[in-house]
């Protein structure tokens, strides 16, 4: 039942090439930076992102994004990474927009052992007709576009089937943890951490402070152990390094 592993590379040891990723974050917040960190430095490449964003700065995923590490990203929103629409256009990755709120659903579908689901989001647009460009040719045409989505009526509404989403693995970031991998995020910090987690087959977990079990009320668990296998603790210099976007201050 102690899943604490000493270190982050030991954490991330035996992800191989070309695995897929689930990875928490949003922006700048919640993100595992620390494992992210470690499977930069172990090699690894060839993989498969599944994210809200790739990235920000010289932050989180476009570590491994500027390293080109990263053959495709299934995610939600590119925002101001230049480097990610580079490579997009460029055609060196491959990218999957879906609507935001059907990311969520879909990873918590896969961790929750739902095939797919049906969903108004998307009815009438490219994310159910398909065309949406994949992948570019680097010269202004497209080599790969979404396939159509089976679009059914129920209630007299129209809705979209999406498929969930299972990953070889998790990486997430979360405030408390204790040995047996129950977590506690913070506020706007656990955005897409629980999900993510649920939907990799092994999850991995940087905790700000670990615990030992029975220190977190049950009642404040935001996920459970059952869904993490294992737990990586975060020198007090780790647990506090957490850049801001876009510093907004009052006069």
């Amino acid at each position: 039942m102690d899943k604490v592993v000493a270190t982050a590379a030991a954490a991330v040891a035996d992800v191989p090439d070309g695995a897929s990723l689930a990875v928490g974050g949003f922006g700048l917040s919640g993100v595992p930076n620390v494992l992210i960190q470690a499977l930069h430095e172990s090699g690894v490449g060839g993989l498969s992102v599944v994210s809200n964003n790739c990235g920000a700065m010289d932050t989180g995923l476009a570590v491994l994004l500027a390293a080109g590490r990263i053959a495709r990203v299934t995610g939600s929103y590119i925002g101001a990474n230049k480097e990610f629409a580079r490579q997009y256009l460029a055609g060196e990755l491959e990218v999957e927009l879906i609507p935001q709120g059907t990311l969520a659903e879909r990873l918590r579908a896969g961790g929750a052992g739902i095939p797919a689901f049906y969903t108004p989001a998307g009815v009438g647009t490219q994310v159910a007709e398909g065309g949406l460009p994949w992948r570019h040719d680097g010269r202004g045409g497209v080599t790969l576009a979404s396939p159509p989505k089976e679009v059914r009526e129920f209630d007299g509404g129209q809705y979209v089937l999406e498929r969930a989403i299972r990953t070889d693995f998790a990486l997430v970031r979360a405030a408390k943890g204790d040995r047996h991998g129950n977590l506690v995020f913070n506020r706007s910090a656990r955005n897409f951490n629980p999900l993510a987690a649920m939907a990799g087959r092994v999850a991995i977990a940087e905790v700000e402070e670990l615990v030992e079990p029975g220190e977190i009320d049950p009642d404040a668990v935001h996920l459970p152990g059952v869904f993490v296998q294992r737990v990586v603790a975060l020198t007090p210099g780790q647990a506090a390094d957490k850049r801001i976007e876009r510093r907004t201050v009052s006069a």
